[in-house]
């Protein structure tokens, strides 16, 4: 099938972020007493607003993080970003395909504009993603696993739900897809497709990902 718009995620599809933000939230969690593995970091928070953090740790502990967590965690991911961030492999190739072939495209991410213009100024893919074409679970209040971020994402570009194609690294972000009626292909690089379940296919090398989308 041939789509009308292509939706990217941003961390770990578009910028390889997972590892450095990761590393650096199961840190200061475990700095504030959630102690909290990488591990458990991937499982419970990628692809996930920072909203997600509050909610779980006030499930799990009865505690409110403190009122300057975003700000701080934030600092910490952007410092690492501008030294240390790179763009995921071959994800530049694709949108020079995707741009060759008319195929409009834009990005849907659960981070802050700050946090997606800090990643695509350090690995130049702010040369493809222009403001009309970047969306952020800051438009709309809240993120994935809810539907509201890629509707919205169509709506901004004038596309039908069911004619876009989304390209998902993380549970919660196939899940919004899926419940925004829309096809998702899982990017498995570091996520197994066991926890992908319901995408539409799956490939674990970004150049494999244009047959998908029928280039």
């Amino acid at each position: 099938m041939r789509y009308d718009l292509v939706i990217f995620d941003n961390d770990g599809v578009l910028v390889d972020s997972e590892p450095l933000s990761n590393g650096l939230l199961a840190s200061y969690l475990t700095e504030l007493g959630h102690p909290t593995t990488y591990e458990e970091s991937l499982r419970d928070y990628m692809g996930a607003a920072l909203h997600r953090v509050h909610d779980l740790v006030l499930e799990r502990s009865g505690q409110r993080l403190p009122e300057d967590f975003d700000a701080t965690f934030h600092a910490r991911v952007f410092a690492a970003f501008r030294e240390q961030l790179e763009p995921v492999e071959g994800a530049v190739e694709v949108l020079k395909r995707l741009a060759a072939e008319e195929v409009p495209y834009c990005v849907a991410s659960s981070g802050s504009h700050e946090r997606i213009r800090v990643g695509h100024r350090k690995t130049g893919l702010d040369a493809w993603f222009p403001d009309e074409l970047v969306h952020s679970a800051e438009d709309v209040g809240r993120g994935k696993p809810a539907p509201d971020l890629f509707l919205h994402a169509a709506a901004r570009m004038g596309v039908a739900p069911e004619r876009c194609v989304v390209v998902e690294d993380s549970r919660l972000g196939v899940r919004a897809a899926v419940a925004a009626g829309m096809d998702v292909y899982g990017f498995t690089a570091m996520t197994p497709e066991d926890r992908l379940t319901g995408a539409r296919g799956f490939f674990s090398r970004m150049e494999d990902l244009p047959d998908l989308l029928g280039l």
